[in-house]
């Protein structure tokens, strides 16, 4: 290990981590972009809004199932380079798209759902970091891919309204769109949400081709690691992962859409960033302390009878993104814990060879179901905004989406 493996190790999380960044950036690309179509001439209402924000959460969740099993079937090297790649699409189609008020609304629908593609990396990319790093250092690894990955939702917040209010990539990129809100004018390049990822995507996945490993150990078919179906822990911790990462990532799709609607006065995409930039440092942080320890908001909303206070609101959604943040970071380094102490337990005086295989089973068991609770808890980035957007269709108010959320919670 400290003669060579911690350096592979080191050089496939360093490469890792901006694969997932720019996954979870195009991922939530929808959150920012659904904001500003209303302005540039596009004719779709606020239940049609929240659904594009929410659509990539069904697909990337969906697609995290299957994304669990990848890499002991092809090899870590091979999948994060493809799963990269596939980002390219999403990312392009957008740009073009959003030049055009005559684009169809099915063909946004299209496109949310592929940019699933980036929800569905996360799966895949812990899973594999997880076999590199022996068991002690699990948590911090996992916490670093894991928080610097969803760091991507935050930065996609902050670059988005940036690139879009200049021609970055001049003639190429298209003509700007006219951007009104009342009586207020301004030039727009939207298509630059999509074409801003395309450069840093190709690089990303030139680097995963060509500097990271597949491990010869980590190889194991679909069958081989479809035990985990029969695992207590496995449903117990996709509950538990459904409630923190499901809740992070839910709250990063529809913060800046909800913010709009409840607080119309307020520009929502110079404060939403900031949520799940809290969300991510908090698991980073979460990650490292569980490797040393082991793994109101409705008062502030506005109402019939309240006007809210945008102040209130948005500090009590820093809170939840905090909590969210620690709650996934002891969530994920419980995994590899668990399942590794379960095998080993089992093996225990039955000889070196047995305690060997312990030690290989419980790693690709535990890569398996990191892969999987990700992707049950992913269709929280479907769930919440869109109970957000049913809320506000059939109450005016988001207060019966966040009713049901405590209750989850308790």
């Amino acid at each position: 290990w400290h003669y060579e493996g911690m350096a592979i190790a080191r050089l496939n999380l360093w490469i890792s981590i901006p694969c997932l960044l720019l996954s979870f950036a195009v991922w939530m690309v929808w959150s920012v972009v659904v904001v500003n179509l209303p302005n540039i001439g596009f004719k779709f209402d606020t239940d049609q809004l929240f659904w594009l924000a929410a659509l990539p959460g069904l697909s990337g969740a969906t697609l995290r199932i299957f994304y669990s099993f990848m890499v002991p079937i092809f090899g870590g090297r091979k999948w994060t380079a493809i799963s990269t790649a596939s980002l390219l699409l999403p990312a392009i189609g957008i740009g073009f798209a959003v030049q055009s008020p005559d684009t169809p609304y099915a063909t946004f629908l299209t496109l949310a759902l592929l940019c699933g593609f980036g929800g569905g990396n996360f799966a895949s990319s812990m899973s594999n970091i997880s076999f590199f790093f022996p068991k002690a250092q699990k948590g911090g690894a996992l916490g670093l891919n894991a928080g610097l990955g969803n760091l991507g939702v935050s930065v996609v917040q902050f670059v988005v309204p940036i690139v879009i209010t200049a021609g970055v990539f001049g003639a190429l990129g298209g003509d700007a769109q006219i951007w009104v809100k009342g009586a207020q004018t301004k030039q727009m390049w939207l298509q630059n949400a999509g074409f801003i990822w395309v450069p840093f995507i190709a690089v990303s996945t030139l680097a995963a081709w060509f500097g990271m490993h597949d491990i010869a150990s980590a190889k194991a078919s679909f069958a081989d690691q479809a035990v985990i179906f029969k695992r207590k822990h496995n449903w117990l911790m996709c509950w538990l992962y459904l409630g923190t990462f499901g809740s992070f990532i839910g709250y990063s799709a529809g913060f800046p859409l909800l913010t709009k609607t409840q607080f119309p006065e307020i520009n929502p995409v110079q404060y939403a960033f900031l949520g799940p930039l809290v969300g991510a440092i908090a698991r980073v942080a979460g990650g490292w302390i569980s490797d040393k320890l082991g793994g109101a908001i409705i008062q502030f909303a506005p109402s019939a009878t309240n006007p809210g206070s945008f102040w209130g609101f948005f500090s009590m959604f820093m809170l939840l993104f905090m909590g969210t943040g620690v709650g996934n970071a002891s969530t994920f380094r419980m995994i590899p814990i668990i399942f590794m102490t379960e095998r080993q337990r089992e093996a225990a005086g039955k000889g070196k060879q047995a305690e060997e295989a312990a030690i290989v089973a419980g790693n690709k068991e535990a890569a398996a179901v990191l892969g999987f609770t990700s992707a049950i808890a992913a269709y929280g980035a479907f769930f919440i905004p869109k109970s957000f957007g049913t809320s506000i269709a059939a109450t005016g108010s988001a207060e019966f989406a966040l009713y049901s959320f405590i209750c989850f919670y308790v």
